[in-house]
């Protein structure tokens, strides 16, 4: 295992945890979901070996408290937090950076208001709701997950979500089980910790999120968007697909689904090491 180096770095109205690895070019990587940094452990030891690879957890989740608990989540903030991260880390110098989920939309608003940090950003299925012609459901779900999160909790507000994320017509759950690797499975507690505020706070403040297009459009070179290969037809495959073809880019694939990062690590890493190289 790569020697780490953790620390805490103070942002407007939070305290990030962040852990570096290795030597080289920065390599920032943006989780999303409730993931934390620890969502890149078992790829980033291996990316440690071209770049310092640096990960934390986003303001408000684990290991990175709030100064308010009952904050507003903007992704405006979280942008900027990731800036930050870069300014500590890479100062002066453009760094690579990949975000998935609700990280990739914090790292697409870090493109577009400082390109001038960013050399390369792969963001991985970005639910960027608000670019679909079909909007108005997507507001509509959102409503609903909000409303049954306040008058009946956590997990049948989770239910909510689950459904409106699913392909069109797939009523059925997940057609195989899919084995986490160990650490991932050892996660899960963490994970299941910081669901109530991803779903009251996050959710809400990312999935209604627009995108500045145009200026996406002039920064097209530099933005890799991505899905997994098992995602077709799901809500967060979508914007990414949609996007890329209106910037006339190739839309890449990674291995697995949504969370291809969790059970398909390796193959996950590798892609990634490619992409960056180009």
């Amino acid at each position: 295992m790569t020697d780490r180096t953790i620390g805490n770095l103070r942002v407007n109205g939070a305290t990030l945890h962040y852990e570096v690895r290795g030597r080289g070019p920065l390599l920032l990587l943006i989780p999303g979901g409730t993931g934390g940094a620890a969502s890149f452990d078992d790829v980033a030891d291996d990316l440690a070996a071209e770049y310092t690879v640096a990960t934390y957890d986003p303001r408000g989740m684990s290991r990175s408290p709030l100064d308010d608990p009952e904050a507003e989540q903007r992704v405006a903030e979280h942008a900027d937090d990731a800036l930050r991260m870069l300014d500590l880390l890479s100062p002066g110098e453009p760094a690579r950076v990949f975000g998935g989920s609700s990280g990739a939309i914090a790292a697409v608003h870090l493109l577009t208001t400082r390109p001038d940090r960013v050399e390369r950003l792969v963001a991985h299925e970005p639910p960027l709701v608000e670019v679909l012609p079909d909007v108005l459901e997507h507001r509509a779900l959102l409503a609903r997950v909000e409303e049954t999160f306040r008058t009946e909790g956590l997990m049948p507000a989770m239910a909510v979500f689950a459904a409106g994320l699913k392909k069109d017509g797939d009523t059925a759950g997940p057609k195989t089980e899919v084995k986490l690797p160990p650490q991932a499975a050892a996660r899960a507690e963490r994970t299941m910790a910081d669901l109530p505020y991803f779903v009251g706070r996050i959710v809400p403040g990312f999935m209604s999120y627009a995108p500045d297009i145009h200026r996406l459009e002039t920064l097209s070179d530099r933005l890799v968007l991505a899905c997994g290969q098992d995602s077709r037809g799901e809500l967060p495959y979508r914007p990414a697909a949609l996007l890329a073809e209106r910037l006339g880019t190739e839309l890449l694939h990674f291995p697995g689904g949504h969370t291809g990062l969790t059970t398909h690590p390796a193959e996950f890493g590798e892609l990634l090491r490619k992409v960056f190289r180009a």
